[in-house]
């Protein structure tokens, strides 16, 4: 069923899933005035993981626009308002739907100083406009009060406490205390139930005593840069959305993961005949047979003969979770930086059904076509690097994965041959393998690799599927 303005009066931003908490605004591609339909796009904005139209989910014309390009907004947050045809564009408020206004923080009572003359705690409970009773509504439209405790009314926290202590903080809260270096089970929580926000945490850093650093875990700022001005002219350009999000989950994955590379190389010789023979068998389909789709399907079958290499770990567990499931992430490179679409049950397609995938899946990528939903779920990650020259390199494991492949660029090398007691002509491929010592150890991650280039050696043994 079409749904109209008037049902829904103000389009609100959605939840964009796994974590994903703002997203920055583009472009805004109506004005007030434009009549829109289901499925519109309205808005091009950009998360974490990708750039998208946001569609209208309503009928109508527009009335208001609440974002502008460069706004940063999260779900829930209003985006246009709409009404339909029929109604005029604006209408009284009815004490039903009427708005709770939440005050400026700049103009609340400090938080961390209790009212004059009063050592209890103290209860800061935000004004709600009295209103008479309604029915159940959906929250977000009448948050409940908010309730703060300030830091000074609470107990300290003991090393019993600590241990037993429910930590209630988002995704985001947590990681920021990680990246500062703030355990966050000992911050104090401010909001409901004792939720811990960004501000709690930055006010416990600010008033707990500087410690030495873990020695497994480098926190250590690096401190101002010099005014490189001094030097020469200099240029800022601010970083995107995609390249801050790199940079947080590199450094993220780069310090909690204890990452080992070995280098391996694996004669391709064999493997390029047959990417070769069925080369145009994969146009016919719509893809591009190359390496990469090759071996992306020998990957697939080491996973399932290593499956603890297809896994992810629970450090507040200590649990290895295996995954039935592969899923492939495939670095790709584009105008906007590098992104890991993933390709699903790579295990049950057969090398040509790959090929056309990757080819699509890579397109879409570089074009900026890709949702959400491309980036979710990979078990296992696959860069090349091969089409820039690079030989061996050190991938990062992409987080929450434990291991990632690197390919580079096969080189022509003379081989000794036994059979021929001669020098012969070998395409010879440079291998990378990175995963997280805390799952695999030295000797099962040669194993791994030596498995894979056998079955490059012998591609025949690979099923190509009809």
């Amino acid at each position: 069923m079409t749904t109209t303005a008037s049902d829904a009066g103000a389009v609100l931003l959605p939840d964009l899933g796994e974590d994903i908490e703002e997203a920055d605004v583009l472009q805004v591609y109506v004005s007030v005035g434009d009549l829109i339909a289901v499925e519109q796009p309205i808005v091009e904005i950009e998360t974490e993981k990708a750039t998208l139209d946001l569609p209208s989910p309503v009928t109508g014309t527009v009335t208001e626009i609440h974002v502008r390009t460069g706004d940063t907004i999260r779900p829930g947050d209003p985006v246009l308002s709409v009404t339909s045809s029929d109604e005029p564009a604006s209408t009284p408020t009815s004490p039903a739907a009427e708005t709770i206004v939440i005050p400026d923080p700049a103009e609340l009572p400090d938080p961390d100083e209790p009212p004059p003359g009063s050592a209890e705690p103290v209860l800061e409970t935000l004004p709600v406009p009295e209103a008479p009773p309604q029915p159940l509504q959906d929250t977000r439209d009448h948050p409940a009060p908010i309730l703060r405790v300030p830091p000074a009314a609470r107990p300290p926290l003991t090393e019993g406490d600590l241990e037993t202590r429910p930590v209630f903080a988002s995704p985001s809260a947590r990681r920021f205390a990680r990246e500062i270096g703030v355990d966050i089970r000992t911050v104090p929580g401010s909001g409901p139930g004792g939720r811990i926000d960004l501000d709690d945490i930055k006010r416990h850093a600010r008033e707990t005593p500087a410690q030495a650093p873990d020695p497994g875990h480098s926190t250590r700022s690096p401190g101002p840069l010099p005014d490189f001005s001094e030097f020469g002219s200099v240029e800022r350009v601010p970083m995107t959305r995609l390249r801050r999000t790199i940079k947080r989950n590199m450094s993220e994955s780069w310090h909690e993961i204890p990452h080992v590379t070995l280098f391996h190389t694996a004669d391709v010789t064999e493997l390029e005949q047959v990417r070769r023979d069925y080369r145009e068998r994969a146009e016919e389909a719509g893809g591009r047979l190359t390496i990469t789709a090759i071996l992306l399907k020998i990957a697939a079958a080491a996973l399932k003969a290593h499956p603890h290499v297809n896994s992810s770990i629970d450090a507040e567990a200590d649990e290895l979770v295996l995954k039935h499931y592969v899923h492939l992430g495939v670095a790709v490179d584009t105008p906007r930086g590098l992104v890991v679409p993933v390709i699903r049950d790579v295990d049950e397609k057969n090398i040509i059904e790959i090929s056309v995938e990757l080819t699509d899946i890579s397109e879409r990528a570089r074009s900026g076509d890709l949702g959400l939903q491309d980036f979710r779920g990979s078990s296992f990650t696959v860069t090349n690097l091969g089409g820039m020259g690079t030989g061996h390199f050190t991938p990062i494991i992409h987080h929450p994965n434990t291991a990632i492949l690197g390919i580079g660029r096969a080189e022509r090398r003379p081989v000794w041959s036994e059979p021929l007691n001669d020098w012969e002509p070998r395409s010879i491929l440079p291998l990378s393998f990175t995963f997280d010592h805390r799952v695999m150890d030295g000797a099962d991650g040669a194993r791994f690799m030596t498995w894979i280039a056998d079955v490059i050696r012998q591609p025949l043994v690979l099923a190509l599927g009809s």
